[in-house]
């Protein structure tokens, strides 16, 4: 049905009942955002349900919360939709996977773009199943290499095989309500982590500089949701207390040699010619390096906060 900028009351009597309940509900709990209704609670578009009366009946405050959504969806969309990687706060992967290595880590990443709703199957976006071939031929490796890999995977209780299907741990990788598991995650954090991203970034590797793609997964449990800025205190909501850690910090916790070779890696890991990890100088110590991560590839919080740190790689 068309919007017009009014229902009259016969016309509200011919809708169906159903139809009807839930115009009324929706006109007590939807705000006008240049024009067209949207649900206050999820966002939702309602204009192509039903007729409306385009009254706006929401405050300033909450008109933002719909545009705030609507960022955050677009940037979704344009970023191939999302899986939810969980993970301890300011705890090393390396302390979570002592037997994987970076370019593992890299591997685990991308594989856990191809993972079902709510089941956490591995298969392809067209639902198609991945076994252990599909599971060789997606990670580009001998038969003997995947082999070890999916022991090692195994073995981390990462990975678990159930009637030829791979099935990933709703732990490390979701998709779906992460109400349905808040159970076996109460004591973890979440991020989104973006499927065309991750998996443009995979595909223009080698085998030789695949583990660099880990970096984006090493810095996760130290990134601060409110500016994607890596901290000693990434639980921090308050901007002026934030403690960020600068590259010569970051490159001991990485176990690299010194700042210098890990200011070159991560330079190296780009998306569409544009880095992944940005450099801004410390304003109380210009001779130290702040770093933001790319929200194209991780990112946990609001569309407002999305849009203020999108300026700095755009």
């Amino acid at each position: 049905m068309t919007m017009t900028t009014a229902i009259t009351g016969k016309e509200f009597v011919q809708l169906h009942p159903n139809t009807r309940q839930q115009a009324l509900a929706q006109k007590l709990d939807y705000v006008v955002v240049d024009g067209k209704p949207y649900a206050t609670e999820t966002g939702e578009y309602l204009g192509d349900k039903y007729v409306h009366d385009l009254v706006p009946r929401r405050t300033e405050g909450q008109c933002k919360v719909i545009k705030s959504k609507r960022i955050l969806e677009e940037h979704e969309v344009e970023n191939g939709g999302f899986v939810f990687t969980f993970f301890k706060q300011s705890r090393m992967i390396s302390e979570r996977f002592p037997t994987l290595n970076n370019s593992d880590i890299a591997r685990l990443m991308y594989l856990g773009t191809y993972i079902a709703w709510n089941t956490g199957r591995i298969q392809y976006d067209n639902g198609r199943v991945i076994d252990r071939e599909g599971f060789e031929k997606l990670m580009g490796l001998s038969t003997k290499r995947s082999r070890e890999l999916f022991k090692r995977y195994v073995e981390a209780e990462i990975l678990a095989e159930r009637d030829d299907c791979i099935f990933m741990n709703p732990t490390v990788f979701y998709r779906g309500n992460v109400k349905t598991i808040s159970h076996a995650v109460s004591d973890m954090q979440h991020t989104r982590l973006f499927k065309k991203t991750i998996r443009d970034l995979y595909e223009k590797t080698n085998g030789r500089t695949v583990g660099r793609l880990a970096l984006v997964y090493s810095v996760m449990p130290f990134l601060n949701f409110e500016t994607n800025t890596i901290c000693f205190n990434p639980d921090e909501t308050d901007k002026d207390r934030l403690r960020p850690m600068g590259l010569e910090k970051l490159a001991v916790l990485l176990g690299y040699a010194n700042a210098g070779k890990l200011k070159t890696a991560l330079n190296r890991v780009q998306i569409d010619g544009k880095v992944v990890f940005n450099f801004y100088e410390n304003p109380r110590d210009r001779r130290e390096k702040r770093i933001t991560v790319n929200p194209r590839t991780i990112f946990a919080g609001t569309g407002e906060q999305l849009a203020a740190i999108m300026v700095q790689f755009n």
